[in-house]
């Protein structure tokens, strides 16, 4: 990326002079980049600035470019689609938050039983970004296609942790952001089917004739050249990665169970991404365990707000009571995560859960 802070600054759309032209052909090499890591075209790629700007664009454009009828979502996706979804409906349309059950998983069947005649657009998150639980994406897609339904999928948290391959699975748009594939943040893109000549979306940044007149704006060209090498990384490496995430994973579940005894994997445990844990520990039931961790970067699954602590809305729809949840840890693995660190995060994380837990 550094080049592109300083000597090949130029402007991407500036193709009239050679600075511009060097800027814009590093464009184009990550545009491919991020194209063979999905198994799409390079021109059914479009930079914007992080996933959920994508989900934005593909949310509202797709609904706004259809005008009115029916939208399929689901009660735990990210909030960069529940908000847009929220928003159609003051505009209007008609939406359906599809429960994902206690194991945290939106079916096929789920889906198929909510469409509708006039349902214009089905949003399906791929995997929950708070419990890392898989939705049955590729099956979602083939039954939108055959009732010719637009189909979405947040894949910020699949994308570069699972094999995905546009050319076989009928996802219409697919949404991703640079830093959950080690690349940087503030850059995303969102997959179109066949690009913009084929699937109608109403931009949400007006201006320039930028990406096919989906978004405005100059390119980010570091980003973007981040982005693409990212992409090319995650292609070679992901499946090694997922092995040992996997193992990591298993280490520390199985780690803080010896040590606190009783530990809640929160949604299904065995179709989940390989990077994600989200754990919940009855023994320190209505206490904040986040509060008494140390030296561990955790987030947790409650929102604090005017001095009330609320339950995550992904735990709620799992069905995980309110006591239960706020004691939840979402812990997270990545590329450079090694054993060493496992073993620290579990002794902390135990000393935290014993510090709060009731004493008997």
């Amino acid at each position: 990326m550094l080049p592109y802070f300083t000597e090949h600054a130029a402007n991407p759309s500036s193709v009239a002079h050679e600075p511009g032209r060097t800027a814009r052909e590093a464009v184009e090499t990550a545009r491919a980049q991020v194209a063979e890591l999905l198994g799409a075209h390079p021109e059914e790629i479009v930079f914007t600035a992080g996933a959920s700007e994508s989900d934005n664009l593909a949310v509202k454009g797709a609904a706004r470019a259809a005008g009115s009828g029916h939208v399929i979502t689901t009660s735990f996706e990210h909030v960069a689609v529940l908000k847009p979804c929220r928003r159609l409906e003051q505009e209007g349309f008609d939406v359906t938050y599809v429960e994902p059950g206690t194991g945290g998983i939106v079916t096929a069947e789920h889906v198929a039983a909510a469409l509708r005649d006039d349902t214009v657009l089905v949003s399906i998150i791929w995997t929950n970004n708070e419990i890392g639980t898989l939705c049955e994406v590729p099956e979602i897609a083939r039954v939108c296609h055959e009732r010719g339904v637009l189909m979405h999928t947040d894949a910020t948290q699949y994308v570069g942790h699972g094999s995905v391959d546009v050319s076989t699975v009928p996802i219409d748009m697919l949404s991703l952001s640079g830093h959950k594939i080690n690349g940087p943040k503030g850059v995303g893109a969102l997959y179109v089917r066949g690009g913009a000549s084929k699937i109608a979306l109403q931009p949400i940044v007006e201006g320039g004739a930028h990406e096919w007149n989906l978004r405005a704006g100059t390119y980010n060209t570091p980003g973007i050249v981040g982005l693409g090498v990212a992409s090319a990384l995650c292609r070679a490496e992901m499946a090694d990665d997922a092995r040992r995430l996997h193992e990591l994973r298993c280490r520390l579940e199985d780690g803080l169970a010896g040590r606190v005894g009783d530990v809640v994997v929160n949604g299904d445990r065995e179709r989940r991404a390989p990077h994600i844990a989200n754990l919940s520990f009855p023994v320190a039931a209505g206490a904040r365990v986040i509060d008494a961790i140390d030296d561990v970067a955790c987030s947790t699954g409650c929102a604090v707000s005017s001095g009330s602590v609320a339950a995550s809305h992904v735990l709620r729809a799992i069905g995980v009571s309110d006591e239960l949840a706020i004691t939840s840890l979402r812990l997270s693995l990545g590329r450079t995560t090694v054993a060493d660190e496992i073993d620290a995060a579990i002794e902390h994380v135990a000393a935290a859960v014993r510090q709060v837990a009731p004493q008997s």
